[in-house]
């Protein structure tokens, strides 16, 4: 009998859901997709569901479920930390712990009942006198396993990833106890080394000045890494907040373990992450309300918290390297997902490859849980990785025949989520009335989209499995032309309707990549950031820095300006021929129509909003957007050609704003 074990992460935030079998990742997704709640925090029903459905197996049929941290140890540390903070945190203490008396301290109980719940929708036996020890009863229920939050995050950036050894870095806000961990895996096993314990975290860190900034934690942090490029990088101001960080807040140590001065914190024992009067009388600047104007103080207050964090990133790194003596790298944890800091340590050379978890926060636990559960419960084996041209992190290169040589990862190029038949592109348009046309010949669709965005069109974009991870990547993506100067504001502010100041990522044909951007290695996860090649920048005029913030961003700086930022970087993701044909190929087809080898990708969704999974979702955002056409699969829908939209509703009251 195959081996099938379900991941599960829920209750703090992107709750997801993940299943392997023998070993194999046959599905992962994350909640806000079926919800259509961002960073939905609730039990992943419908992912959960998702996943099931996919391996065609019943929650008795699974070999074990593991849930990804330890609800114990972390009632242990709140309880702890308010001993320690006591009298402060009083308000915090009332609002928390009667949650966890009620719930959270009975996990295995809600658990058994929320899985009770998919089996019962699985089997339809779903009835208004529904009970989860008849749906599910005890003799029936597989083993129900809590790892440890950083070993669930090390196991999901080593089992997946291309090497067969590895010293394993992981950094988020806190699991249970543990905020940083630094471990080694190979063939006899995963084994983390060392541990730096709350409240000194270099993603709460990170988080407070996101919050300082006026963006929403655990939600705008990319935002903050998308400011930093704004700031005045020889400024005084800058230098000075620089050093206020470094002598104030954070006791920054050579190995990259850090204190935080928990005067000037709030997140420990409050409802806030800092004590915002002592961050006014330190940096000289008030908290940013959210949706205000950004003047040039929050900008330096971005780029220099950008800059301490890859200084302790790449001090971690060193001590990673000392600790575990490996060439490879593999990392997860919500700080992964900053990809400057990402470029910098692979640019640092430290480590000669670099591989990271695409779903490197939460979500991502949900996977590491099933992979700890497969690899170290049950003690199954890790089948060796084979050498072929695919999507994992380089480590041999064949220039000469235009292609790269990789070591094969396990993520499936992250299309891990659900797809779609032409039969449920069917319903929609009878649903809405949409007027669609039906393309024989996916070379014939491809180069129709090539030249309407090559016309400066934007269109969506809808293929095959749904995106593991916060990234689109190329099947629920919102396109437009890199050339055009004119592409980055219309996406921001008729499309996405977001602020102006973020940048776009290009996606580039893989094989192309070293003609536009100073990188060597592969990024089809997009979590690299590197500079745009020298011969492709344009001057900024002599007084760029007196300009507005969306005055330097509209500014050309390439001759792709829709996806150079304005300190000359991209988001960079490689497409591959072998994990997504079809993406690779329409990139290909604009190519030889424009000579330009990339596209410029954002998700398919507006702010707030998940990312789309099916194609209603598709439909209705492209109805409530200003995009001109929209692809699902082999069919294309224009907009003058649709139906008046008849909903009321629009997506600024449907969704919160992030």
């Amino acid at each position: 009998m195959k081996s099938a074990i379900l991941g599960i992460s829920a209750y703090y935030h992107d709750s997801a859901a993940a299943l392997l079998v023998d070993g194999e990742i046959v599905a992962a997704a994350q909640e806000e997709r079926f919800s259509r709640k961002k960073h939905d925090t609730r039990f992943p029903t419908g992912a959960t569901r998702y996943v099931l459905s996919e391996a065609g197996v019943t929650i008795p049929e699974l070999t074990a479920i593991a849930f990804y941290d330890k609800p114990y140890l972390k009632f242990e540390r709140l309880l702890e930390t308010y001993h320690a903070f006591a009298p402060r945190g009083l308000t915090s203490f009332l609002h928390a712990i009667p949650m966890w008396t009620k719930e959270k301290l009975f996990m295995r109980r809600m658990l058994w009942e929320e899985l009770a719940w998919v089996q019962a929708e699985l089997t339809g036996e779903l009835t208004v006198d529904f009970e989860a020890n008849v749906v599910l009863p005890r003799p029936e229920r597989p083993p129900l396993l809590f790892p440890e939050h950083h070993l669930s995050h090390a196991a999901s950036a080593f089992y997946p990833s291309p090497f067969e050894e590895a010293a394993i870095l992981t950094m988020d806000g806190v699991g249970e106890w543990a905020t940083t961990t630094i471990g080694e895996a190979d063939a006899d096993g995963l084994r983390l080394l060392r541990e730096l314990h709350f409240p000194h975290s270099i993603g709460l860190l990170y988080s407070a000045f996101t919050y300082y900034c006026g963006f929403r934690v655990n939600s705008g942090e990319y935002k903050l890494m998308g400011l930093a490029p704004y700031g005045e990088r020889d400024s005084d101001e800058l230098e000075r907040f620089r050093r206020i960080i470094l002598d104030e807040l954070v006791d920054l140590r050579d190995d990259g373990s850090l204190l935080l001065n928990m005067r000037y914190f709030d997140f420990a024992t409050g409802l806030r992450m800092c004590a915002d009067d002592k961050w006014r009388a330190l940096f000289g600047v008030r908290r940013r309300e959210p949706e205000t104007d950004i003047t040039q103080p929050y900008m330096n207050l971005a780029l220099a918290i950008q800059q301490v964090t890859e200084e302790i990133v790449v001090r971690l790194a060193r001590t990673t390297r000392e600790l575990t003596d490996s060439s490879n790298l593999v990392m997860a944890g919500g700080v992964a997902l900053n990809c400057v800091a990402n470029g910098k340590l692979l640019r640092e050379g430290i480590f000669d490859r670099i591989w990271i978890q695409p779903a490197a926060g939460d979500a991502g636990g949900a996977l590491g849980a099933a992979y700890a559960a497969h690899h170290i419960w049950s003690g199954e084996s890790r089948t060796r990785s084979e050498e072929s041209p695919s999507q994992g992190t380089g480590e041999n290169s064949d220039t000469s025949s235009g292609r790269s040589v990789y070591i094969r990862d396990r993520m499936k190029g992250s299309l891990l989520g659900p797809s779609f038949s032409d039969d449920d592109v069917g319903r929609v348009i009878r649903k809405y009335g949409a007027a669609g046309r039906r393309f024989a010949e996916f070379d014939d669709l491809s180069m129709l989209v090539a030249e309407l965005l090559d016309g400066g069109n934007v269109v969506g974009w809808f293929q095959g499995r749904m995106e593991w991870g916060p990234r689109a990547l190329g099947n629920r993506s919102i396109l437009g032309d890199p050339r055009r100067p004119d592409t980055q504001k219309t996406l921001n502010l008729k499309i996405k309707y977001r602020e102006g100041f973020r940048p776009f990522a290009p996606s580039v044909l893989a094989e192309h990549s070293s003609e536009y951007f100073e990188l060597a290695e592969p990024s089809p996860y997009m979590l690299l950031v590197a500079p745009i090649v020298e011969s492709r920048r344009r001057a900024l005029p002599g007084d760029a820095i007196g300009l507005t913030l969306l005055d330097r961003l509209y500014h050309p700086r390439s001759d792709v300006p829709a996806i150079t930022h304005v300190d000359f970087s991209a988001r960079i993701q490689t497409v591959h021929q072998e994990t997504n044909e079809r993406y690779w190929k329409l990139i290909k087809a604009f190519r030889e129509r424009t000579g330009c080898p990339l596209l410029v990708n954002t998700s398919f969704n507006v702010r707030g909003e998940p990312i789309v999974c099916t194609p209603n979702d598709a439909y209705r955002c492209f109805m409530r957007t200003e995009m001109d056409y929209l692809v699902i699969e082999d069919w294309m829908f224009a907009k003058g050609e649709q139906p008046a939209w008849s909903e009321t509703d629009d997506w600024a009251s449907e969704f919160t704003l992030d």
